[in-house]
């Protein structure tokens, strides 16, 4: 005989057939399709656990496809996202995989991932780290960010403002305005300049620019990193972010990324 699980595969596609198929074309009466729907329920109140089959395949499907959007986005957004002239760039600037990195200065989790980011940059000299500010968490996360936009412009080279953001982003309390600029000038920029440039066209461009990519990657929090081509959410560690750059170097060396 027929296995009872064979024959709710079968109902259950036919009775998609039916419900998809144009009305002239349906081939089951109401007697029928009712009969169908019956033993369909009457199985999977028997298995609910192949309802968590399911929605386990569907959340890897719905991953896979996440992760090629994903990579389409970086691709169509590369120039700004690796090469934007209104970017903080650490590490080896020539180096062979990039790691972007948006954060927010009262962002919890990017407290706790500095060290990674750091720890990275320390064990892995061909690497190129971008910073982007992503102020997510209120007014005083855009004030502080609006001062970190001003420091770069006084730091190409970077040095000034990792030292910035390791103090401002390290340190204890709420990150605002009169924080970030008591740290601006702990690290010893020109504060009349920084003040002036604060409300700077240049500034406003940078902030603008680093929420509308994240808005295009479709970044819902933060740290968030981009690492090569793919998007990686939240505070992940240093071991799984070493992981990733290392599998998207090797991919790269191969040709099969």
């Amino acid at each position: 005989m027929m296995s009872r699980l064979r024959l709710t595969a079968m109902a259950a596609a036919f009775l998609a057939f039916g419900a998809a198929a144009p009305a002239g074309a349906q081939s089951f009466s109401d007697a029928q399709r009712g009969e169908i729907e019956r033993i369909i329920k009457d199985y999977l109140m028997q298995h609910p656990e192949i309802l968590q089959d399911v929605m386990s395949e569907l959340e890897k499907k719905q991953q896979v496809a996440d992760a090629e959007k994903s990579k389409t986005a970086v691709k169509e957004n590369e120039q700004l996202l690796f090469a934007s002239p209104r970017q903080v760039t650490l590490g080896n600037a020539q180096g062979d995989v990039t790691l972007v990195e948006f954060f927010d200065y009262n962002c919890g989790y990017c407290k706790r991932a500095l060290p990674d980011l750091v720890n990275l940059m320390k064990s892995d000299p061909k690497l190129k780290v971008v910073l982007k500010e992503f102020p997510v968490l209120g007014p005083g996360s855009v004030e502080a960010a609006q001062v970190a936009a001003a420091v770069r412009m006084q730091d190409h080279g970077g040095k000034k403002y990792l030292e910035f953001h390791q103090k401002l982003l390290g340190g204890r309390g709420q990150a605002d305005r009169a924080r970030a600029l008591a740290v601006a000038k702990e690290v010893g920029v020109d504060m009349a300049r920084l003040e002036k440039d604060m409300t700077s066209e240049e500034v406003r461009t940078q902030l603008a620019e680093s929420m509308n990519l994240a808005d295009k990657l479709g970044l819902n929090g933060t740290p968030s990193y981009i690492v090569g081509s793919n998007v990686v959410i939240g505070a992940v560690g240093y071991d799984a972010l070493k992981e990733k750059i290392e599998n998207f170097r090797a991919c790269t060396a191969t040709a099969s990324c």
